[in-house]
């Protein structure tokens, strides 16, 4: 896998946030020049569980997390540089604990 992105060049971006959990998970949407949606956030220390309507890769940016996709027991723990993806119309669980996650989100539908 190639490394994170540290920068997007030419994007439009939507200075609305996207806020869950009362201020807990925030991300913002943009659009590369390939038409790319993305989301860029941050996951503060906690446990979510976040349904997905689009296939999405979650790249850690910074932090650490585990995940538990939805039909799955297991946890899988994921460190800065790491990728996961989830299926279209499903879900997953992610706990965060200690420092801030940061997080690149890419709609792959």
């Amino acid at each position: 896998m190639a490394g994170v992105p540290e920068q997007f060049e030419n994007v439009q971006l939507q200075t609305k946030a996207n806020v869950y959990f009362d201020g807990r998970v925030v991300s913002h949407t943009f659009v590369t020049p390939a038409g790319e949606r993305k989301t860029l956030g941050l996951i503060f220390p906690g446990s979510y569980h976040f349904g997905t309507a689009a296939p999405e890769r979650m790249e850690l940016v910074a932090g650490a997390c585990r995940v538990k996709l939805d039909g799955e027991e297991a946890w899988t723990a994921y460190d800065a540089g790491q990728a996961f993806e989830v299926p279209g119309d499903s879900g997953f669980d992610i706990e965060v604990a200690g420092s801030i996650a940061e997080y690149i989100c890419s709609y792959l539908g």
